[in-house]
């Protein structure tokens, strides 16, 4: 793997790749029924993380971030979904869609503010962006901006907002009110999380992703500076939402490969033990057929996921790309989770069993950062807008 100018060079990230996957097999792994359990990270087992960079991996350097690239970024995410994901939850919107809107279109007043405490783990960002009746689609946000003297009055209602109940930060969109004459009128604004008129509800209740907490967030009448403006101005919100996602998109597409491969290596592993009327189930040739439909999915995974983030960093393809393997690894990784389950038996349907917490689990990720059916019409709309445009 060539890494980019910037990058971290090769021989320093191999070094992280196996810090990070020997913390995630050896420290992570054998508590997954107490993070199961408890519906929480162990405090421990979050200093470690944040000890070792893993709130900062992909912010600058400059900022006190680790300073990977895309390309280096989903091979970390497939190493952090080979466990529960309510790990990489923990401090993936630092490094993803809410840090990434402070390095993409922060002024060096706001990044200089907040990135540091952001990349040490000292502050938790969270992406505010999803609304009732406004989810993959940001163009129907409800949430309003009012300018009230240099400031802002924000109002609305945010659901589903990861970490929104531990976090420092939200990062919030909202619609201009008046709308301007020009654009569509969402700006993005950096709103602490003690501010006054802004409040959480109690932790949502989910299917799966058992640590990970999701909330929602309340904003009444929440005042604001002309700082929190994210890039000082109110016409990059959509335009920082969309870049966010679809950079995001990849690194989900990579944590579904990960999560994929730690199903398929379970599924090896009780076929090889595992007897049935005397003889072991992995001599089955159905059994084996399972195998391998699952080790042909990770296998196809991976190698988008990389030729994806390649694209990605190097400016060739931001959109259509992003979109195809957020929607082929994340459909991929719910057909290998449901095999695993399947491989198993009546034990893979028993709760603490890694393969029925990694079928609830991988569920989610078809949901957030744009549904396979909103990948769908990017993927679509943007091939048919493509040859439009190539048109004399």
């Amino acid at each position: 793997m060539t890494a980019a100018p910037d990058a971290v060079p090769d021989d320093v990230f191999a070094d992280i790749v196996a810090q990070v996957r020997g913390f995630v097999r050896e420290r992570v792994v054998p508590r997954e029924t107490e993070i199961l359990q408890a519906n929480a990270i162990p405090d421990d087992v979050r200093r470690q993380a944040a000890d070792m960079g893993l709130f900062g991996y992909a912010i600058p350097q400059e900022w006190g971030g680790l300073g990977l690239d895309l390309v280096q970024d989903v091979e970390l995410a497939m190493e952090l979904g080979y466990t529960s994901l309510a790990l990489r939850s923990m401090f993936g919107t630092n490094n993803g869609i809410a840090g990434q809107v402070l390095v993409g279109f922060g002024t060096e007043e706001q990044k200089a503010r907040w990135l540091p405490g952001i990349a040490a783990g000292d502050v938790v960002a969270s992406f505010a962006l999803t609304e009732p009746g406004a989810g993959s689609n940001p163009a129907g946000l409800r949430t309003t901006a009012r300018a009230d003297g240099d400031g802002w009055v924000l109002d609305g209602g945010k659901r589903f907002i990861t970490n929104a109940p531990i976090a420092d930060l939200f990062v919030v969109f909202a619609r201009l009110q008046p709308a301007p004459e020009q654009g569509n009128g969402i700006a993005v604004f950096l709103v602490p999380a003690d501010t006054d008129g802004l409040s959480v509800g109690p932790k949502d209740q989910k299917m799966g992703q058992e640590g990970a907490w999701t909330a929602d967030v309340t904003l009444e009448g929440v005042r604001v500076g002309p700082d929190a403006l994210v890039g000082g101005t109110g016409e990059m919100g959509y335009r920082a939402a969309m870049t966010s996602l679809a950079r995001g998109r990849v690194h989900i597409a990579a944590l579904a490969v990960g999560t994929a491969q730690r199903a398929l290596d379970e599924s090896v592993a009780y076929a090889a033990s595992a007897t049935q009327g005397g003889a072991v189930i992995g001599d089955f040739q159905l059994v084996q057929a399972m195998l391998a439909d699952q080790q042909t999915g990770v296998l196809a995974g991976r190698a988008l996921v990389r030729d994806t983030a390649r694209k990605y960093v190097t400016g060739e393809d931001r959109r259509i790309a992003p979109s195809v393997a957020k929607l082929f690894c994340t459909e991929m990784v719910g057909k290998v989770a449901d095999l695993a389950v399947q491989i198993h038996g009546g034990t893979g349907y028993m709760r603490e069993v890694p393969v029925e917490r990694i079928y609830r689990d991988v569920r989610l990720l078809r949901l957030y950062e744009g549904t396979s059916e909103i990948q769908r019409l990017i993927i679509g709309g943007g091939l048919v807008a493509g040859q439009r445009a190539a048109r004399p």
